[in-house]
């Protein structure tokens, strides 16, 4: 019975130090990038659901400053200056604008990128892979809240840089959604108009109010 309970022991220690570990770099990360000004990165996106034989793969950018951004994807930009989300369509030649819905705590979207891994969840010391001469550390990120539509989490982490270098979202759906980011800049000079909708740029286009 004694070997029994110095075994269970000896299992939950090893957990609360992996805990400690993955709690102590992610706590890194985060000092390093609420060091920065403003963040600059360049990223591939993969969406991936092979019961529904879906594989979609694109590049994006996005600039951010505290809680603006400006993001490229897919043809579309969305533009965020702290209050008013633009989504802005060159193709369709529309623009639809409507208040960040910031209760969806399961989407991550581009002012919680690197950050959103600080509350909802808990974490652990995953595997070290060697990618490129760049030692990527991985912590496994499952969310608290049981009703969310996330499995788990993968967050690699430069062990160098303390960067962000990927991330790998498991649905409970099955759907697995991969962001590499491709070259991180910090502390750039940015235009005062980066993160502001100027409607004279498009007055051809639909203008869609969603509130």
């Amino acid at each position: 019975m004694k070997k029994i309970i110095t075994i269970v022991l000896i299992i939950l220690s090893v957990n609360v130090f992996a805990q400690n570990k993955a709690k102590s770099l992610l706590n890194e990360v985060s000092e390093k990038v609420k060091s920065y000004e403003n963040i600059a990165l360049d990223f591939k996106y993969i969406l991936e659901n092979t019961s529904e034989n879906i594989k979609q793969e694109t590049k994006g950018d996005v600039v951010m400053q505290g809680d603006k951004y400006r993001l490229n994807i897919l043809g579309v930009t969305r533009l965020f200056d702290g209050k008013t989300l633009y989504n802005i369509s060159t193709e369709d030649e529309e623009v639809t604008i409507s208040t960040e819905n910031n209760e969806e705590n399961d989407a991550i979207t581009p002012s919680k990128m690197l950050s959103f891994y600080e509350e909802g969840y808990t974490y652990s010391y995953d595997i070290e892979q060697n990618i490129n001469g760049r030692k990527i550390q991985y912590v496994k990120l499952t969310p608290i809240d049981s009703n969310s539509e996330i499995k788990t989490i993968l967050l690699g982490v430069d062990a160098q840089t303390k960067h962000i270098y990927n991330l790998i979202q498991v649905g409970k759906n099955g759907t697995k959604t991969t962001l590499v980011v491709n070259s991180f800049k910090t502390n750039a000079p940015l235009s005062k108009t980066l993160f502001t909708f100027d409607s004279n740029k498009y007055k051809d286009y639909y203008i869609n109010k969603l509130d």
